[in-house]
């Protein structure tokens, strides 16, 4: 499921953000792939063990606690702490699918990767290329948001950044290990969740309402993931 989240920051946390990364020292992105990412990614990263990265993401992570859509969407089990990166002067990164499993920080075991997740940092007039570019069975799909902006796709997806040709795109990634592993399912229960709200909001019967809410949290029992 690709879906665009607005509002997850504000300007003014937009405009902090862009402050304190516009005085960063940056890393070579490659040093975080293997060896068939290293051959098609251009872009420079905050290194892993920056204090800056740390604390900024613990911003994202705070934001994102606060937007039902993206718990709604996602089902959150692990999150990896946010990255950042940063992509000028040509800088891509070519087709290419997430890896599975990663290492969380500190000796915190692994998170199986089920959802990627990219927050737009600069403003699309900012800078000319920097799409993100989502291939699934109905084509190829161009992401490029307004700053503060979240999308949200399966990790298995082909995906790859254009290539920036003016300017500079800031933006924070991570990924979501998701109580539901399986994309086909979790959209069936984010329908299904969306469905609810509305007819709640239009004051619907609450006899109906109850029973479709028990069957989103059957479905949930019978396929989350502890």
């Amino acid at each position: 499921m690709l879906l665009h989240i607005p509002g997850v920051l504000n300007r003014e946390q937009v405009a902090r953000m862009r402050e304190a990364l516009g005085a960063a020292s940056w890393t070579d992105g490659r040093e975080t792939v293997g060896a068939q990412g290293a051959q098609v990614k251009r872009n420079q990263q905050l290194p892993d063990a920056s204090p800056l990265r740390r604390q900024l993401g613990e911003t994202v992570l705070a934001a994102l606690a606060a937007q039902p859509l993206f718990h709604a969407a996602t089902l959150p089990l692990r999150i990896l702490p946010p990255r950042f990166n940063r992509y000028a002067d040509g800088g891509q990164y070519g087709f290419h699918v997430d890896g599975a499993v990663m290492a969380l920080p500190d000796g915190g075991g692994q998170l199986r990767s089920d959802v990627s997740c990219t927050l737009f940092l600069d403003e699309p007039e900012a800078y000319d290329g920097g799409e993100l570019i989502v291939s699934d069975t109905y084509g190829e799909h161009e992401v490029k948001l307004p700053a503060g902006d979240l999308i949200v796709y399966p990790s298995s997806s082909l995906h790859r950044v254009a290539p920036v040709t003016r300017g500079a795109r800031l933006a924070s990634f991570f990924w979501v290990q998701s109580l539901v592993r399986d994309d086909a399912n979790r959209r069936l229960l984010f329908e299904l969740d969306t469905s609810i709200q509305a007819l709640t909001g239009a004051d619907a019967d609450r006899a109906a309402l109850l029973q479709l809410t028990g069957i989103y949290h059957n479905l949930l029992r019978q396929w989350a993931e502890t």
